[in-house]
């Protein structure tokens, strides 16, 4: 089973923020760095906090490419760092895992701080949970804190009720609108929102527990076979939070992931599998996949939560207590995100 990870602390108004870019670096391209400046406003705005950023986290997209061991310094800079209490990520990207082999595992779990982050970033879920310290999988800088108009009211309730208090989360709602993630620099008005349809459950009854972890598929494949992609026994009753397929592929691409997942033993002894949106394509194959290939039938699959590449996004503490409701389809978090 899961361990018990050590639990960051909250985030207060006055505290600062780090900034990094672990995964892609376009936060610093010449084309994103009005847009990274105001994501910087906003968050700073908003929640009353100092942002910096990490020593090579604007240098740009070919610069943090091609030098993965500054990401890793980053990290540590920020980790060691008495001013700061938390760590942001700026975008995602594809290739997280070249950074492990740089990373100083007692730094992590010596100086347990917020990482928040989405797509690619699921690799330093996994990467937190190994060195034994919860990491936050949700909003990224450029998207969608820094998106087009303003910060939803959905998300930036999310990073106040997980960073910023020490509450228990509770019932989590299903978004009322969504859009897809808006890399343009376009007006607000030409945005286009969808209502949203609430929660769906695509298979399974009852009431089920178990504690997050988080798998954006791509990404989170590339480290299986590392010391850092958790082994079977840490999703014994685990909830896994997975979005495969799109935006990293064909439904055959996705296929592929989840068959992935299946021979590292993932979903053998899981509660239940908690996944973004999916299309009908994408339902069928991740059923064939768990009630034809993985044999579990009995395994719930709660749908539509908003963790997935749109706006707007919650945030999922690895390691937190969660409850979905399959009859009357709620999902709760029955911790505080933080200490």
């Amino acid at each position: 089973k899961m361990k018990p990870l050590i639990v960051p602390k909250k985030l207060n108004p006055g505290d600062t923020v780090a900034f990094i870019s672990l995964s892609g670096g376009r936060a610093g391209d010449p084309d994103m760095i009005k847009r990274y400046q105001t994501g910087k406003n906003r968050f700073e705005e908003i929640f009353g906090v100092k942002v910096v950023e990490t020593p090579n986290a604007l240098k740009g997209n070919t610069f943090i490419f091609e030098h993965p061991e500054k990401r890793a310094e980053d990290l540590h800079w920020a980790l060691q760092n008495p001013e700061v209490k938390g760590i942001i990520c700026n975008m995602g990207g594809d290739d997280s895992y070249r950074v492990l082999p740089y990373l100083d595992e007692k730094i992590i779990h010596d100086n347990p701080k917020i990482l928040m982050g989405y797509s690619d970033i699921a690799t330093w879920m996994c990467v937190f949970a190994h060195c034994g310290v919860r990491a936050y999988y949700g909003p990224n800088v450029l998207t969608p804190i820094a998106q087009p108009g303003s910060l939803d009211s959905y998300t930036e309730q999310a990073i106040r009720k997980v960073l910023f208090s020490n509450e228990i989360i509770g019932e989590v709602p299903c978004s009322e609108k969504y859009t897809p993630i808006e890399w343009r620099d376009i007006k607000p008005k030409k945005i286009k929102w969808t209502k949203n349809d609430g929660y769906f459950v695509l298979q399974g009854k009852g009431v089920h527990q178990g504690r997050l972890i988080s798998l954006c598929g791509g990404p989170a494949q590339q480290i299986i076979g590392t010391k850092f992609f958790p082994d079977k026994e840490f999703f014994e009753d685990s909830i896994i939070v997975i979005e495969h397929g799109l935006p990293y592929g064909s439904h055959l691409a996705g296929l592929h992931c989840l068959r992935a997942f299946a021979a590292a033993g993932i979903f053998e002894k899981a509660s239940a599998i908690i996944t973004g949106k999916l299309d009908e394509g994408s339902r069928r194959t991740i059923l064939q996949l768990v009630n034809k290939e993985v044999h579990r039938p009995d395994l719930p699959i709660f749908e539509n939560v908003d963790f997935v590449h749109h706006t707007p996004m919650t945030i999922l503490p690895t390691g937190a207590l969660a409850q979905i409701d399959c009859d009357n389809k709620t999902f709760s978090i029955l911790e505080s995100g933080v200490m």
